[in-house]
């Protein structure tokens, strides 16, 4: 398989006049990783269209790309219009790292980058367009002779959220294909959980302990957690997993069966084996747990859910933001309900000017400092 790196363009030596030391950008600040670009497809529907759809509504199910094929073209039949919108389908690079990394480049102003494979296709060229565009490092995504991963977002009239993601011959990052190079330097390197990924997943997070790199992961979807949850803990107990993100249905699918179950319990089992660990609750907030520090953080600037798409990850992004600038644990939870209640404003898992707009006024509104990029 044909790989080309993703580089700027340095310049021709013409051998006549001498060519200066190449001087390499310092790394990015806090790099993702996301084995397959992927590609959303996102669209606001009636529930007819939710309730032909095989798996659990909210959730995130596999298909083949014959079947995400099928729900797009259903959807032109089934659309719930929008004042904002004027296309009935906003496609945009996605992937929940990817909506991380970007978010904290865009709108915290944080050097970010991630690492991964994207098709040599329209749907590649397309992931490779918003991210560069957004500022993101791309110098670690390997591009490949083969499709790109793409992922049909469903958003119903209450602005919930049902994913159908096709990996299906996508071109994927493999494990041989990391090196030292991919992650050295950072601060952090973020991940979500993908059974699929393991394998890739467990290269770099011992990369990066070994380069002293903190790692940060989120569980995914309460269907990843329920399906396989033996070797997400055995990951989890391994001690090297710095922070951990969940929302209240994974924490209770990773204590199915447990006598106790609740969110408390899952930020109790999260953090005896997390530096830090958070549980997301919707429009209640969140839950967070540092060493012996245990917070619990009302939502904040609640306003109109257009789509619940990326919520999680903008809150990871903010969170993150935090904890790069050496905010307490409470603000480090303040800053991430306001850049989640930012993207929840309009579709996909992208923030609009608008809303980092309104971003900036929340966190001035509740005494948090803005970013750089601001000032």
């Amino acid at each position: 398989m044909g790989v080309e790196v993703l580089t700027s363009s340095l310049p021709k030596d013409d051998g006549l006049t001498p060519t200066p030391p190449t001087v390499l950008p310092p790394p990015p600040v806090i790099l993702g990783l996301q084995p397959s670009a992927l590609v959303d497809h996102v669209a606001r529907v009636d529930w007819s269209l939710l309730n032909e759809i095989p798996g659990e509504r909210g959730g995130s199910q596999m298909v083949g790309i014959g079947e995400l094929e099928h729900i797009l073209s259903e959807v032109k039949t089934h659309i719930f219009p929008s004042l904002e919108d004027s296309s009935p389908v906003r496609t945009m690079a996605g992937g929940s790292v990817a909506n991380t990394i970007r978010g904290l480049s865009v709108g915290f102003g944080i050097t970010s980058g991630i690492i991964g494979a994207c098709g040599d296709d329209e749907q590649g060229s397309l992931f490779v367009s918003n991210m560069r565009s957004s500022g993101v490092n791309l110098s670690r995504l390997r591009m490949m002779k083969g499709p790109t991963a793409q992922c049909v977002c469903l958003v119903d009239d209450v602005g919930n959220r049902t994913m159908r993601p096709c990996l299906s011959h996508a071109v994927r990052l493999q494990p041989n294909d990391l090196n030292r190079d991919d992650i050295r330097g950072s601060n952090w390197l973020v991940l979500r959980y993908a059974f699929h990924n393991l394998e890739v997943t467990r290269r770099a997070i011992k990369i990066a302990k070994e380069e002293g790199v903190s790692v940060s992961i989120d569980l995914a979807s309460f269907e990843m957690v329920r399906n396989f949850r033996a070797p997400l803990r055995e990951l989890l107990e391994s001690g090297d997993v710095d922070l951990c993100f969940a929302n209240e249905d994974e924490a209770k699918e990773l204590l199915r069966g447990e006598p106790n179950a609740d969110p408390e319990a899952a930020l109790t089992y999260l953090g005896k084996h997390c530096q830090t660990a958070v549980v997301t609750l919707g429009p209640n907030g969140c839950l967070a747990k540092h060493g012996k520090e245990v917070v619990r953080v009302p939502a904040m600037g609640k306003g109109p859910l257009t789509d619940a798409t990326g919520a999680g990850d903008l809150f990871a992004g903010g969170f993150l933001y935090g904890m790069v600038k050496g905010l307490s644990l409470e603000d480090c939870c303040r800053v991430g309900s306001c850049s989640g209640g930012a993207v929840i404003r309009s579709l996909g898992g992208e923030v609009r000017p608008k809303s980092w707009q309104w971003m900036y006024k929340e966190m001035q509104i509740n005494g948090l400092s803005l970013p750089d990029i601001c000032k």
